[in-house]
């Protein structure tokens, strides 16, 4: 459509380009203007894995529900991968009075950066918790760089200090392979990504929580006492990360 041959009139650039808006906007048909919905959730159960993967990237569904109808106004909120989703699973005696956990099993920052305002920032927490990073390092939504991991993971604590939310920010936990990703050898990425985030709160003033020295063996590996597949905390994993997440919050 030119704008020569639209019935709308305009004069400066703003205005013509808002003008162009318009005309376009009301040349979009009434069936592709309809994924705008009030409950794009609702039949989710009945979507194929694979399409919803696509549909809703940062599974923003997961949790629209239970944000909707929590019993009771959350103090702390736990966002991270299928490790912080793990641990509420484990440890619901920790996951309760206001405790509230956000994990999704094999998200990257990426996704978590999404949906932190939907699953944190609504739920007006005194305290974020984050812990995210595995699933970078196994590429889990393809290649990245170690800047763009910085950048999420300061997107994440700028929008919470943005609302008054105080953050904990987690170690990667240690890992010496992915049984997912066999080929990989990701223990020094690991240590690298760690000693950054601990500089990162020291000059954003924010709380650090170091789980990787209670984790980690003599090799870079997770201790097999604590996880069944070197990646992932087993009960006792929990149970010793436990009194140090309780310190790091208070």
């Amino acid at each position: 459509m030119s704008l020569a041959r639209s019935r709308y009139r305009c004069s400066g650039r703003i205005a013509c380009l808002a003008v162009l808006t318009v005309a376009t906007s009301s040349a979009i048909s009434a069936e592709e203007s309809t994924a705008i919905v009030a409950d794009p959730c609702a039949n989710e159960s009945a979507v194929a894995p694979a399409e919803r993967a696509l549909r809703d990237w940062p599974n923003l569904c997961k949790y629209r529900s239970a944000n909707a109808t929590l019993s009771e106004p959350a103090r702390v909120v736990f966002i991270g991968d299928s490790i912080t989703e793990g641990w509420a699973s484990s440890d619901p005696t920790l996951f309760s009075h206001g405790v509230v956990g956000r994990g999704i099993s094999g998200q990257t920052t990426p996704q978590m950066v999404v949906r932190f305002y939907n699953d944190v920032i609504l739920l007006h927490p005194r305290v974020v918790h984050i812990m995210a990073g595995t699933n970078d390092v196994a590429g889990n939504t393809g290649l990245t760089t170690i800047q763009d991991y910085k950048n999420n993971i300061g997107a994440m604590v700028d929008m919470a200090k943005a609302h008054h939310i105080r953050v904990v920010l987690a170690s990667i936990p240690p890992a010496a392979a992915f049984p997912w990703k066999p080929s990989y050898r990701p223990s020094p990425m690991i240590t690298g990504l760690n000693s950054w985030l601990r500089q990162f709160c020291r000059a954003q003033k924010i709380t650090y929580v170091d789980y990787y020295s209670i984790l980690v063996d003599s090799d870079g590996g997770f201790r097999k006492e604590l996880s069944g597949d070197g990646v992932h905390p087993n009960g006792d994993g929990y149970a010793a990360m436990r009194s140090t997440a309780i310190r790091a919050i208070r």
